[in-house]
């Protein structure tokens, strides 16, 4: 998918399967690092993703996330999203989500 001022395109290492990333066309480390027209977009681009992820997949949920600076993790630097499908039963226990980043304080329940 192609916008004025985004790309969206899968994920060449993916999580599962339709794991795509939204990406700005103009280079910026983080997405905090665009302006708010352009942040707005690509949020609406992230919503249009996940729209046809949905009924290309029919996946039960999905994670939505941004990893901001290499100490949270984020490999390549240009800003982009991960939009990734996610399956009933694709993890034993999926609760907590992105709070397994950490993995000790990821039960609270």
């Amino acid at each position: 998918m192609e916008a004025q001022n985004t790309l969206a395109f899968r994920d060449n290492f993916p999580v599962t399967e339709g794991h795509t990333l939204v990406a700005p066309k103009r280079h910026v480390a983080g997405i905090f690092d665009l302006t708010e027209s352009e942040q707005a977009e690509l949020w609406i681009e992230v919503a249009k993703v996940r729209a046809l992820l949905k009924k290309q997949y029919s996946p039960d949920g999905f994670n939505i996330g941004v990893n901001d600076g290499a100490v949270a993790g984020q490999t390549i630097a240009h800003a982009h999203i991960h939009v990734i499908p996610r399956r009933k039963g694709d993890v034993e226990d999926p609760r907590g989500g992105v709070r397994w980043i950490i993995s000790s304080k990821a039960k609270y329940w």
